[in-house]
Formats: C-alpha cells, structure tokens, sequence
C-alpha cells in the first residue's frame, strides 16, 4: 500500500489566487493538497496561519507544508516556534532546494509580494523534489533539533 502524500498550504491575505495556483500545481504531482488558508482578501493574521499549517505537519497529519505572505518572512517565523519544524524562506530554486537537502526541511515560506507565480511554481518544484542528504548533514539537524551550543 502507498502512502498518501500529504501537504498543508496556508497564506495570509497577501495573495490567495498565488494560494490556490501552487495548491492545483501541488496536485497535479500527485499530492493530496491541504489548503486552510483564507478565502477571501480580508486583512488576516499570518501568525495565526503559520502556526495552524505547522501543527499539520509537526503531528504527522501532511509531511510538508508551504507558507506564503507578502514577504515569506513573517509567516515562516511563527511556524518555526511550532516544536519539530524546520521552515525557511525560499527565492530561488537553489535555496529551496538546499534546505531540503542540507536542512531537511519539512516546510518552506514565500513572498506573495516578492515572486511572480512562475518563479514560485518552479521554487515549489525544487523543494518537493529534493530529498534530505543525511550524513554530516544529520548531524547539524539534529543539533538544531536539541537546541545545541554550537560554539564547538
């Protein structure tokens, strides 16, 4: 049996259309999309979406989430509050997928107000197409996990 792929997508008010395109985009991968950001372009509360998304992805409920506000910035610093998150913001294919890669990175931030949906689409693909490296790399996760003095 084949386990589903799961993902949460939420926003703030920043650009719900851009929301929903990278959800159909995410879909069309095979990916069952769970999409709990607003509706409609009422002004809204990107920490209380972050936080929501985060909580799907820290219980298990989808493996990864994206995020997006005006920035990417906001949005992604209230999700990585949520104990067992990793989430960083992404412009280019190649952070989004070295976070992935290096940082196994279980969610990822855009800037609604920074992108052009292209460019977003094609950020999204590098990071759900990349995969955690382990190795040296486990290592500098896990500290970050602990909460390690990395001074040493």
């Amino acid at each position: 049996m084949t386990e589903t792929k799961r993902i949460v997508i939420s926003s703030d008010h920043a650009d719900i259309a851009m929301r929903q395109n990278i959800a159909a985009h995410i879909a069309k991968q095979g990916w069952e999309v769970v999409d709990i950001g607003p509706t409609t372009s009422e002004s809204t509360h990107y920490p209380l979406h972050g936080k929501a998304a985060a909580e799907r992805v820290a219980s298990g409920d989808c493996q990864l989430g994206i995020l997006l506000c005006g920035t990417g910035q906001g949005i992604m610093m209230a999700a990585n509050k949520v104990a067992g998150i990793r989430c960083g913001v992404c412009s280019d294919t190649f952070s989004a997928r070295m976070i992935r890669e290096h940082n196994d990175a279980n969610m990822m931030s855009l800037g609604a107000r920074v992108l052009g949906e292209g460019l977003a689409l094609d950020i999204v693909d590098a990071f759900l197409n990349a995969t955690f490296e382990g190795g040296r790399h486990a290592t500098r996760v896990d500290m970050i996990e602990a909460g390690a003095d990395v001074t040493a």
